[in-house]
């Protein structure tokens, strides 16, 4: 069956699906393998359920004539994502970068939802079964969608914007993020590009912060759109201030950072004629979640939780940041760095290091990295260890910052700190 034939069966709805335990009526159901899964098998299932037809790439599981046979089911759903791009016609934003990806997309969504209606990544769904999810989840009525593009290898980005055809395209930042697949920080300077070089072939556009040196020179043959001018930055304590035309926009976001995410929001609302009303409205309503630099108030402890990630340039922003905090007695508990490859050693050590000389009350560090790194000075080589420790040990009356890879789960040090 071509793409355009199963196109006009999506089109009914607009609802595709790749679990069975989240069908929805209706939908058109995509049967995706995993390294421990084969969606084949729950094709039928799927239809029991309530979609309306199931797409599998094994002959042995077509078995109903509501179960179309593709020669891939990846790739089918790549294909029909931009098909039905092409067809919305609808604006495409498109968000890369090596730290703040989600926040920034997080905060456009809110100012520009002031004005129109909005389709954006959910979570992190942003790879190459996120973004086609993400392209399939808007309808007719969607009149601007807001792409989150990730990649921890080169040629990864590229690939994403042929699928979503970006017509603006925004880079956080170029940081220490996944070295290891992008083998070394100028393999991930190079690979974020991607979406600079699709701009640029096709024509597009660019919004750029004027104070990243690279983003200049990267886009000195592009058309691009500049931060704001009358925008400053004001303080953090702890939530980023910020000064947009006449007015003073106080943001949920902790970290001097935040302040180019807070600002390229502004950029792009003002670019899109949102009010500088709801502009400030917008950045205002956004409170992060999901383990993204969340303020917890505990029954003596206050909890700055950012283990949704961490890599050198973020961990160092993030420590760099908890310091100006005012406040009195400061501990931070950190997770290792993930994907560092031949650096790893040296940047953990390079953390260390930048604790020590920020001369916090208290500090711990969690995880082989730093184990191997330096045994000593409140070291743990395991999660449990540490859990077990401060269980018994317990923290009162601190101004807390949890950081670390998503892989440590250090959210779960929640259920003993008080």
């Amino acid at each position: 069956m071509k793409i355009k034939d199963i196109y006009n069966i999506y089109s009914n709805y607009f609802l595709v699906d790749t679990d069975t335990r989240k069908i929805r009526e209706n939908t058109v159901f995509f049967a995706l393998k995993g390294e421990n899964f084969n969606g084949n098998e729950f094709a039928e299932k799927a239809l029991e359920l309530g979609a309306s037809y199931a797409i599998v790439d094994e002959e042995k599981y077509n078995t109903h004539k509501n179960i179309i046979l593709v020669k891939d089911v990846l790739k089918t759903l790549q294909k029909l994502a931009n098909y039905h791009r092409t067809v919305l016609k609808t604006t495409i934003i498109g968000i890369t970068g090596s730290n703040g990806k989600t926040t920034t997309k997080e905060l456009i969504h809110k100012v520009l939802s002031k004005k129109y209606k909005i389709t954006a990544t959910k979570g992190n769904l942003n790879n190459h079964i996120g973004v086609p999810l993400t392209l399939l989840s808007m309808t007719p009525e969607t009149e601007i969608g807001i792409i989150e593009m990730g990649a921890n290898h080169q040629k990864e980005i590229e690939f994403l914007c042929t699928i979503c055809e970006p017509d603006f395209g925004y880079i956080t930042n170029f940081g220490k993020a996944h070295v290891e697949g992008f083998k070394g920080i100028e393999g991930v300077i190079q690979g974020k590009s991607e979406l600079y070089q699709y701009l640029e072939k096709n024509n597009k556009t660019a919004f750029i912060n004027p104070e990243d040196a690279i983003q200049v020179e990267k886009t000195k043959h592009l058309h691009g759109i500049s931060f704001q001018t009358r925008l400053k930055f004001i303080e953090i304590n702890p939530f980023v201030k910020l000064s947009y035309k006449d007015a003073t926009i106080q943001s949920h976001l902790i970290g001097k950072y935040n302040y180019t995410n807070i600002a390229i929001a502004c950029t792009i609302g003002h670019y899109f004629k949102v009010s500088d009303a709801d502009i400030k409205k917008g950045v205002e309503s956004y409170i992060p979640d999901n383990n993204r630099s969340q303020i917890i108030k505990k029954e003596s402890n206050t909890i700055i939780l950012d283990a949704y990630n961490a890599n050198p340039s973020s961990m160092r922003a993030a420590l760099e940041t908890f310091k100006c905090i005012d406040t009195k007695s400061k501990t931070v508990i950190l997770g290792d760095m993930f994907e560092l490859g031949t650096t790893s050693l040296e940047e953990h050590t390079s953390v260390m290091d930048l604790v020590k000389k920020l001369n916090f009350n208290k500090a711990y560090f969690v995880g082989d990295s730093f184990y191997q790194t330096n045994s000593e000075n409140n070291t743990y080589k395991t999660f449990e260890e540490f859990y077990a420790y401060i269980k018994h040990n317990p923290l009162k009356n601190q101004s807390i910052l949890i950081k670390g890879s998503r892989g440590m789960g250090l959210e779960r040090l929640l259920d003993v700190i008080y």
